[in-house]
């Protein structure tokens, strides 16, 4: 029997530093590389030693995936290639290959240059460890080694984001990463065949959340914001570079152009341009409307909303300004909070998951005054909102993705213990399949079952067919036949089909049982009996009762009653064939039950 064994260095039962080790039938595939956001120590990464405690990671991985090019789930990568030492295979999709690196040098200079800690990769660190990945294409099926293959699928979320599906043998693990089962402004729907794996590893950011209306949403964000400004307060919208931050922005100049608002919208100087370019680089995986619209006009193309610079945040009136990063842990966006928190005409609109321990995770649970990077307290009083725009599957879509991929088994990650809990309660429930949902460090091991393939001959299934009508394909049913191996396959057919192939002699085996009891009653009264006991009992084949007060059901089972009319000991004889084993062995068990021994 197969094994998966499953062990999360990062987001078992937690949300930031995906990272989680998998192994399938013998190959170690790790699953993200991601750094954890709330941390500045060597928390902030997996714990690698967990593999191995001396040496690389080389010989210990037969590859690495990245899902996509968010922080949490690729943030460690160039840390785990250069510092702790990996040279194997590292596959990601395409746009994912070209935007990494722009993340990872982002935060690499706000980590490094400004904060000036020393224990991090560096800017060579990120171009090598690039060098070392794979790109690959959705449903491309790439292989790893002789016995280890991958392909991708379209997972929404972000751009080139992808759930991959890794197979060895009949074997199967499907890992989501981040994704999203409804299409947004910007990007389509998460998309898998019915692949049927033996383990689904799935997000649960949103375990417990089912979200409301999308338009609802839409509106009261705009209302929120129009009323803001109005009464000439500033409105900040801390985003991640790319994804959520286009989704919004596109909403945002359309409103902006319908109301013919002159209020300025600015977006971090440099981001919007190299959005701007991979969107275009990547049109394909886009949603439908803008790969149509696109030759006309480019939905990125923005009118209204402007390059921010750093001095723009002291200038007085209303403004609305789109800063990185989206949970105000660094960067930009946390310099402008600092600046505006203290008056409570402005307004900060949180539109995503935060994680815990960083700045947007604290204000969200109502904190009113913080202490920032060691040394600055600020009091909090602009308003705090927190909208989800997320591109996150929510409850629904999890389990609208189970329902589509059809897994034997469910593990949760990147999500927090207790919501997953619940969508454990749930899932268990609805599909009854086994769910897991381990801690980091926290090994699991899934037994699978082998099943051999095998062709099945058109003569054989149109006689199971007119035996029983045609089945039912969501229940199992036990079928007779022979197995024939021929040209290294299987192939499964009547028997008799199977004799004369092979040029074997058939030759009959018939099970007989006997059965005494006591009795004073004429043999004829006893068969009746016997025959209307069967009858009544055995509905789905024909019985007879025969001149010589024998009885026959289906095509071989033949019932027997022996003695003299006038003797009390009488017995019954039971005879069937091999092919009525079934009903055969069920009748005398029957009968045994019924008779008086």
């Amino acid at each position: 029997m197969a094994e998966i064994r499953i062990v999360p260095l990062g987001a078992g039962q937690d949300v930031g530093r995906s990272c989680i080790l998998v192994t399938l039938c013998g190959k170690n595939i790790m699953l993200d590389c991601g750094m954890h956001m709330g941390y500045n120590d060597d928390r902030r990464f997996p714990d690698f030693s967990y593999i191995t405690r001396e040496g690389g990671l080389t010989e210990h991985l037969d590859c690495v995936i990245i899902s996509h090019f968010h922080l949490d789930h690729c943030g460690a990568l160039p840390y785990m290639t250069e510092m702790v030492g990996y040279d194997g295979p590292i596959y990601m999709t395409h746009p994912t290959k070209a935007i990494c690196p722009i993340l990872l040098e982002d935060y690499r200079k706000i980590t490094v240059e400004r904060k000036g800690e020393t224990k991090f990769f560096t800017s060579e660190h990120i171009k090598m460890a690039m060098k070392k990945t794979t790109a690959v294409n959705l449903h491309q099926v790439v292989q790893v080694d002789d016995e280890l293959e991958i392909k991708a699928y379209y997972a929404g979320h972000v751009l080139g984001a992808a759930m991959f599906l890794m197979k060895v043998g009949q074997h199967s693990v499907l890992y989501t990463g981040d994704y999203n089962m409804t299409p947004d402004r910007h990007l389509g729907a998460a998309w898998v065949d019915k692949c049927r794996p033996d383990l689904l590893i799935t997000e649960s950011t949103y375990a417990t959340t089912i979200r409301d209306s999308k338009r609802c949403r839409e509106r009261d964000f705009l209302k929120k914001i129009h009323d803001c400004v109005d009464r000439g307060g500033k409105v900040l919208i801390p985003v991640f570079a790319l994804g959520r931050a286009q989704e919004l922005c596109i909403l945002l100049e359309t409103y902006w152009h319908r109301m013919n608002l002159n209020i300025p919208i600015y977006f971090s100087l440099g981001l919007t341009e190299k959005a701007n370019h991979y969107y275009k680089l990547f049109i394909a995986w886009t949603n439908q409307k803008i790969k149509k619209t696109f030759v006309q006009r480019n939905m990125f193309d923005f009118k209204y909303i402007k390059p921010f610079e750093r001095s723009y945040a002291d200038n007085p009136g209303p403004m609305v300004v789109f800063a990185t990063p989206g949970m105000l842990h660094a960067g930009l966006s946390l310099q402008v909070f600092k600046k505006w928190a203290p008056n409570e005409n402005n307004m900060v609109i949180m539109p995503g998951y935060c994680v815990a321990g960083t700045v947007g995770h604290k204000i969200l649970n109502g904190a009113k005054k913080l202490e920032i990077e060691g040394r600055q307290m600020i009091e909090i009083k602009l308003s705090v909102q927190y909208m989800s725009f997320s591109a996150h599957a929510d409850a629904k879509g999890i389990m609208q993705l189970i329902r589509q991929c059809q897994p034997k088994n469910v593990m949760l990650v990147h999500g927090e213990a207790i919501k997953m809990d619940f969508l454990k309660a749930k899932i268990k429930q609805e599909f009854g399949v086994e769910c897991y949902k381990p801690a980091n460090g926290e090994t699991v091991c899934i037994q699978c079952r082998s099943s051999i393939p095998a062709d099945v001959s058109v003569s054989f299934l149109k006689r199971e067919a007119s035996l029983s009508g045609f089945p039912d394909p969501k229940k199992q049913r036990i079928v007779h036949g022979a197995l024939l191996m021929k040209d290294n396959r299987l192939q499964l057919m009547d028997t008799s089909e199977a004799i004369k192939q092979v040029g074997l002699q058939e030759h009959q085996i018939r099970f007989t049982s006997s059965l005494q009891f006591h009795h004073s009653g004429e043999i004829a009264d006893i068969a009746q009996t016997i025959h209307s006991l069967v009858k009544s009992t055995v509905t789905d084949y024909p019985v007879q009762m025969l001149a010589d007060n024998s009885i026959t059901i289906s095509d071989s089972v033949l019932i027997n009653i022996n003695g003299e009319d006038d003797e009390m000991d009488k017995s019954i004889l039971i005879s069937w064939s091999y092919d009525d084993e079934e009903i055969g062995s069920y009748l005398l068990n029957f009968l045994k039950s019924k008779m008086i021994m």
